[in-house]
């Protein structure tokens, strides 16, 4: 058997035996986003923070903006919860396109995910329809959690 073959015959055996592990992370990775985009549809602050490395990163539309490094959701959400009240703002809800993007690498993912972002301020419904959320995950003891995140207006 010539090199050439005998190297495409064994990146063929690494593509067939990795391919179900890497549908199988992706599958993983979405669980967890869905898990704490759900999470936030219900008000449930805990379980979507359940879904956070102690560390991460994120940029949003809320000031201030950008929160980094140990306990960055929890006070994103303290950030989020004040600028609804201090706007009038209730009612958010979350709804997910077809992810763009999901790669998995070595214990680490990225996901580019289009969605609807609808809320009620001062009672009027507003509708960011099409925004985009980047998200970097890490894969933990306890499984992947996300470590940062940024959120785009369509």
């Amino acid at each position: 058997m010539r090199i050439w073959q005998t190297t495409l015959l064994s990146l063929a055996a690494v593509a067939l035996v990795s391919g179900p592990a890497v549908a199988s992370e992706k599958t993983n990775v979405m669980a967890l986003v869905h898990q704490f985009v759900d999470a936030f549809n219900k008000g449930d602050t805990k379980s979507a923070i359940a879904a956070c490395a102690d560390e991460a990163s994120i940029i949003d539309d809320v000031p201030p903006y950008e929160w980094h490094g140990a306990h960055a959701c929890s006070r994103w959400f303290d950030a989020y919860d004040a600028d609804a009240r201090k706007n009038g703002i209730t009612d958010g809800f979350v709804t997910l396109g077809k992810a763009r993007h999901i790669n998995v690498s070595e214990g680490h993912a990225y996901v580019l995910i289009s969605l609807d972002y609808v809320f009620k301020r001062k009672g009027i419904e507003v509708r960011e329809i099409g925004a985009k959320l980047t998200i970097a995950l890490q894969k933990q003891p306890a499984g992947w959690r996300i470590a940062g995140w940024a959120y785009a207006k369509p």
